[in-house]
């Protein structure tokens, strides 16, 4: 009978180890937390049963699932389009060098600088309260994320490679999607997880400018009411979806194409 490798057993003990600290500060700050606000009115600071019932009503509630849904379908949509937009814009300069000024010296640094508070604003004074406000001023903000990686993948691509299609073929579209995007793969995965990130980070903040629906909508009447337990329970729904997206989504594309860069079964 073989000996368990010595090894092995030692990254199984590491592991272990790690995940018991990590649970073990999560209940340290749970406890720490449920210290603070017994000794605190519920408005200011809330206790965490109170903010765990309202967040399982979040997700249970037809009214406040409804407020969930238009969050996250919101978010999905802006970042397949900030992903679509980085992606052609990065694509133009190879296709046409003489957009290469353009889009990194012109477009690139604009988007990068432009305040996400000015983006917010014009939305509200172009378009009034609506979805398109709220989708508009994500995908103004994470459009630049998706360019700037998408950039940097075209220049680590094997130009030997794309050359020796290019010899095969002259159709560039079929060179396009049998050997370029396969080889970019990776980095669209990257751009999708920053993209994925940076939104959550926003789409409260641009739904309290420009939307009478979804997560930063349920903010806004929290605020009014000094209701601290509905504003807790919102930001933690937002990390579980959050969390629930990456674990299913993002994680197995970036494991799928960090070990395989083409993409191919």
């Amino acid at each position: 009978m073989a000996r368990p490798d010595k090894t092995s057993q030692a990254g199984v003990r590491s592991v272990a180890l790690a995940r018991l600290f990590g649970e073990g500060l999560v209940v340290t700050c749970i406890l720490f937390w449920w210290l603070l606000a017994r000794n605190m009115p519920d408005f200011v600071m809330p206790g965490p049963w109170p903010v765990a019932v309202r967040l399982a009503e979040l997700f249970s509630d037809p009214g406040y699932l409804a407020h969930v849904a238009t969050t996250s379908l919101r978010l999905i949509f802006a970042v397949i389009l900030s992903v679509l937009i980085g992606t052609v814009l990065a694509f133009l300069p190879v296709w046409m060098p003489a957009t290469d000024v353009i889009v990194h010296e012109r477009i690139k640094p604009f988007l990068n600088s432009f305040p996400s508070v000015g983006w917010a604003i014009l939305a509200v004074i172009w378009f009034g309260p609506s979805h398109l406000t709220v989708i508009f001023i994500m995908v103004m903000i994470l459009t630049p994320f998706c360019l700037v990686n998408v950039s940097e993948g075209l220049k680590e691509l094997d130009q030997e490679v794309i050359e020796m299609a290019n010899s095969f073929t002259r159709r560039r579209v079929r060179v396009l999607f049998k050997v370029t995007l396969p080889l970019l793969t990776p980095y669209l995965v990257s751009a999708l997880r920053i993209a994925y990130g940076v939104g959550w980070k926003i789409a409260l903040v641009a739904e309290l400018f420009g939307t009478e629906s979804g997560l930063g909508y349920l903010l806004q009447q929290a605020q009014t009411v000094a209701d601290a337990t509905t504003v807790f329970a919102t930001c933690l729904a937002i990390v579980v979806i959050f969390s629930v997206g990456e674990k299913l989504v993002i994680d197995p594309l970036s494991r799928r194409y960090s070990a395989n860069p083409g993409g191919a079964g």
